[in-house]
Order: structure tokens, then C-alpha cells, then sequence
């Protein structure tokens, strides 16, 4: 097998494996097409592994994302179903993406940081909780 075989294969087998994952964690296809849609494209796959990379969890609780059982912030479990961002924002994933780009200048006084989130990676985070499935 060429090298570039063996990368593309890889990249496959980490994508179905994140699917898989997803699928096993309350998602249905429906739930991801939905959010892929609600977003314009963003991806609940990358969502969730950026999600990992910025350590969102330290502070929410997440479902789905290994370690996330903070309580600074609140629970992100059934985010999809909220009127409100932070309680500030009228809830939209254009919105959401807002608040997750930069939280300090929606609201000055949250304790939510800003990290350095890209537009696109907010747009994916968006996506992941979208894909979130309510209890």
C-alpha cells in the first residue's frame, strides 16, 4: 500500500470511528444532518474534537466528550433547546458561533474567556452541540 493509501485510510477509518462515536453517544443521522444544515456546513466531528482541544470541558459539562464534567459554566446537555446564549443572545447558531468566538464582547462580565476560535471552528463547536440529541 502507497503511503498516500495508508494516510487516506487513516484519515477514513478516524472519520468513522468519530462518527461511530457520535452515533453511540445519543446522535442519530438525523440529529447531525440537522445541525449541518443549522450551521451551514459545520462539521459535529470536529466540533467535538476541537472541543477537546480548547478543554472546553474543564468548565461545561458536555455529553459525549470524555472528561467534560465541569461547573463553572453551565451543562451543555440539551443545549439545542434554550432560548437564550448566556443568557444575553437570542439563541441562533449564528448567535452561538458569536458567543463562542468571543464571549467578552457579547458580555464584558462573563467568566467564559476568550481562546481564539476561529469563525470555522466555531461553526463546527455549533454543529456538535446542535447534534446533541434532547433528552
Amino acid at each position: 500500500m502507497s503511503r498516500r493509501a495508508s494516510v487516506t485510510t487513516l484519515l477514513l477509518l478516524a472519520a468513522l470511528g468519530t462518527l461511530g462515536a457520535l452515533g453511540a453517544c445519543g446522535r442519530g443521522e438525523q440529529q447531525v444532518a440537522d445541525a449541518r444544515g443549522l450551521t451551514h456546513g459545520g462539521d459535529p466531528a470536529r466540533g467535538h474534537a476541537l472541543i477537546q482541544r480548547y478543554g472546553c470541558g474543564s468548565c461545561h459539562m458536555i455529553p459525549g466528550v470524555a472528561g467534560a464534567r465541569g461547573h463553572v459554566g453551565p451543562s451543555l446537555a440539551d443545549f439545542r433547546d434554550r432560548s437564550y446564549v448566556a443568557g444575553v443572545l437570542p439563541h441562533s447558531p449564528e448567535n452561538v458561533m458569536r458567543w463562542i468566538e468571543d464571549p467578552q464582547k457579547v458580555d464584558s462580565l462573563t467568566a467564559m474567556p476568550k481562546l481564539g476560535v476561529s469563525h470555522g471552528e466555531a461553526r463546527d463547536i455549533t454543529a456538535y452541540l446542535y447534534a446533541l440529541r434532547a433528552r
